[in-house]
């Protein structure tokens, strides 16, 4: 009897022991897409420039990341307050401090430890002065926490660099330029204590105001608003958007900022890794462009005016070089508001200067950084895939004066020069003989020509061009852009199969090597990338492409060769010529845009169980979530979306035809939540990491056995099916009738 009731004590001890475990287990919150992201990933870079932490909004204006090189920097410079655009440029610098020894410099360098970023906010400890700091932002406004140990007289330094500062009482005024040529940012800031001394002083190009608070003061906050129309401006962002000191409220409305976004999309299956990948990259899409519409205004560096925005937000900081592959059809998506609100500012941006659509829009205005044209591709697919609510005659317009009123050299904000009217003539951008001297005065002295690269950007954009012109009943124009848009067949070598520089006379560059050939960047043929990469660049119309390499078999095996294809040199040799042609799978590049494409091209050949393949491998050997989890510049989202698409399973290979090619999806089940509460689901049966290859295929219930799909399919709502496998189908979506369509769809 003894031994039942012991063995019945045990039973309910256990039995409660268990429960208990339980209920802590369903006490546990569940993660939420933001908890994912790790701001982190690819802060240190494989070469060149790596990923920056930044804490904001999605896609607003105020902008921050620690002021350092990159991940390894021993110090911060100061506490940044707003970011103005390229990368680490930055507006005004504020510098907590103790005591009298810090007060001799306008920006401090911090030893720091226990830093802490999340995509709404901002912690770390400053050894040097033994502070504690926290920021949170808003969309155009922002808080800082100072927590002071120790005894020291806590302080507050704000510098201006180039600008001016003053003070009354706990409110701070400020301006600082933008550039030398053109626009300012205006800072209005208030402290909840009140200084007992106010200090302006100059130290070389820095206006610097000094707070000195009572030593009692152990903790201050600072509120500001940032402006680029004025500091009254400024001031009314702040009202609008932060009404008192409570930090912890607007880290609050952060996250649930960023959560609305991130949980357009959702995922289950696979590790949490992959998710950490995943929604650290859609994060990542949201950092630019940046809406700088203030209460109907916008101040725009196209013309240095300040407009009316008219009800329709103004977003610049566009790098649509990088951008346009990816990035903008993935917003066309999951955010297609937006989307057109951006269309309808790159039309403005060109209303406000030369009339011709940007290439590069910055803060300043068109920066003219790399080449083409690429924005005429981002309205086309917009309009091809139903955004429509812009002015398309003006917007062809715009797009048609890029490239026939402007020159196409890569850099360059000239009008047209003599290798403009070569191309047009001639139909492609003639290149210079082996050790023969620039002369064009457009030619950028470091970018030089870029011959291919141009080529082949250009005739792209004549094909969005001539199907724009279409679309406004312009037949002739879309007749003559359309026939333009074959002239990358002007610059392909019929027995090498590459495209390959020509000069002027008509003949092709000799010798010429397709790895190494071309100088810096291979600048003097392509652009940071070699012929391997370029050898693929006709998005428009890959079934051509195929036929010129000679039909299927021999175009799947010049991609495989590509893979296979080595370095042929020491690395550091081979990355001191093409720093940017990183992320390396024999000459395939995974770090730089161009390449971005090309293993979902396997598709149009009639085997896309390579594609499965290779998608696979690549995010696996080049996308983690840890310090160095991207192989190559990440670029404004292009990157990112990249990464996006791949992990659900499809990619928009050619911005302008609304299709999506289908790779190997990662995720037991995503669900798209796009336009009137439609919802797309991408379900894999028969899930497990390692099943990578398509079995068989369904959409909306039906037998699906194409490796592509259209956009309607996806905006209307349902459900895209997989059966997945270990081992692949070689005969799913093989025949001639399962491939993309090319060039334009045939109804």
């Amino acid at each position: 009897m003894k031994n039942k009731r012991f063995i019945l004590s045990v039973i309910l001890v256990a039995a409660i022991f268990i429960l208990g475990l339980l209920g802590g287990c369903s006490a546990v919150k569940e993660k939420e897409p933001v908890d994912y992201v790790n701001p982190y990933m690819g802060n240190i870079s494989h070469l060149l420039v790596p990923t920056y932490p930044t804490v904001h909004l999605p896609n607003g204006m105020m902008r921050i990341h620690p002021l350092r090189k990159d991940y390894t920097g021993n110090k911060v410079k100061g506490l940044p307050v707003f970011l103005t655009g390229h990368r680490a440029n930055h507006a005004f610098s504020m510098s907590p401090s103790q005591g009298e020894s810090s007060l001799s410099q306008p920006v401090i360098n911090y030893d720091y430890d226990n830093e802490k970023i999340t995509p709404y906010s901002y912690r770390a400890y400053l050894d040097n002065v033994s502070t504690d700091i926290y920021y949170v932002p808003s969309y155009q406004s922002a808080m800082y926490k100072f927590e002071y140990e120790g005894e020291g007289t806590p302080c507050l330094i704000i510098s201006s660099e180039k600008g001016e500062v003053a003070v009354q009482n706990n409110s701070v005024s400020a301006w600082q330029p933008i550039s030398d040529s053109i626009g300012k940012v205006y800072l209005y800031l208030e402290t909840d204590c009140a200084p007992v001394d106010n200090t302006v002083k100059e130290f070389g190009d820095y206006r610097s105001l000094i707070m000195q608070f009572k030593t009692s003061d152990r903790e201050i906050k600072v509120r500001y608003g940032i402006s680029l129309i004025s500091v009254e401006q400024a001031k009314r962002n702040l009202r609008r958007e932060i009404v008192n000191y409570d930090i912890d409220s607007l880290a609050v409305s952060g996250r649930d900022a960023w959560n609305e976004v991130l949980g357009k999309i959702e995922v289950k299956g696979s590790s949490e890794e992959d998710k950490a990948v995943f929604y650290t990259s859609l994060y990542r899409v949201y950092e630019r462009p940046v809406n700088i519409s203030e209460d109907g205004k916008y101040f725009s560096g196209f013309d240095g005016q300040v407009h009316e925005d008219n009800g329709i937000p103004f977003y610049t900081d566009d790098w649509i070089w990088d951008t346009y592959r990816a990035t903008h059809p993935l917003r066309v998506i999951i955010d297609s508001k937006k989307e057109i609100d951006i269309v309808n500012s790159l039309v403005r941006m060109a209303e406000q200067n030369d009339d011709a659509m940007p290439t590069f829009p910055d803060f300043t205005g068109d920066t003219h950084r790399m080449n083409g044209n690429h924005g005429i591709a981002v309205v086309l697919d917009c309009y091809e895939k139903g955004l429509r609510n812009f002015d398309l005659g003006k917007a062809y317009e715009v797009c048609k004066n890029a490239i026939t009123e402007k020159t196409l050299a890569p850099w360059s904000d000239k009008k047209v020069g003599n290798l403009d009217k070569f191309f047009e003539e001639n139909g492609y951008f003639p290149a210079l003989d082996n050790g023969e001297e620039e002369t064009v005065p457009e030619v950028h002295g470091f970018e030089r020509r870029q011959p291919v690269a141009v080529t082949l950007g250009t005739v792209y954009d004549e094909w969005c061009l001539g199907n724009l012109a279409r679309h406004i009943g312009n037949d002739k124009d879309a007749a003559y852009f359309l026939d333009r848009s074959y002239n990358y067949r002007k610059v392909f070598h019929p027995n090498t199969k590459f495209f390959h520089p020509k000069n002027s006379n008509g003949d092709f560059i000799e010798p010429f090597d397709y790895r190494y050939s071309g100088g810096l960047g291979a600048r003097d043929a392509y652009c940071e990338n070699n012929g391997w990469v370029y050898r693929w660049d006709v998005p428009h119309n890959i079934n051509d492409l195929i036929m010129m390499m000679g039909g299927r078999e021999s175009f799947i095996g010049e991609l495989e060769k590509m893979y296979d294809t080595p370095l042929g040199k020491a690395k550091y040799k081979f990355y001191t010529e093409l720093p940017d042609h990183t992320g390396n799978v024999g000459m395939f590049s995974m770090g730089n845009e161009p390449a971005f494409h090309i293993p979902y091209l396997y598709n149009y050949a009639g085997e896309p169980w390579r594609t499965q393949k290779r998608i696979r491998s690549l995010l696996t050997q080049w996308f983690r979530d840890d310090l160095m989890g991207m192989p190559g510049d990440e670029d404004g989202g292009g990157m990112s979306a990249f990464v996006v698409f791949s992990q659900l399973g499809f990619y928009p290979v050619t911005p302008g035809l609304p299709i999506y090619v289908i790779g190997s999806p990662v995720f037991k089940e995503a669900v798209l939540h796009v336009d009137n509460n439609k919802v797309f689901r991408i379900i894999c049966r028969n899930y497990a990491p390692e099943n990578k290859y398509i079995q068989s295929v369904r959409l909306n219930g039906k037998e699906w056995n194409k490796s592509w799909f259209h956009h309607d399919d996806l905006t209307q709502g349902g459900e895209l099916e997989f059966v997945m496998g270990e081992r692949p189908n070689k005969h799913w979506a093989s025949a001639v009738d399962a491939i993309p369509p090319s060039f334009e769809i045939k109804n």
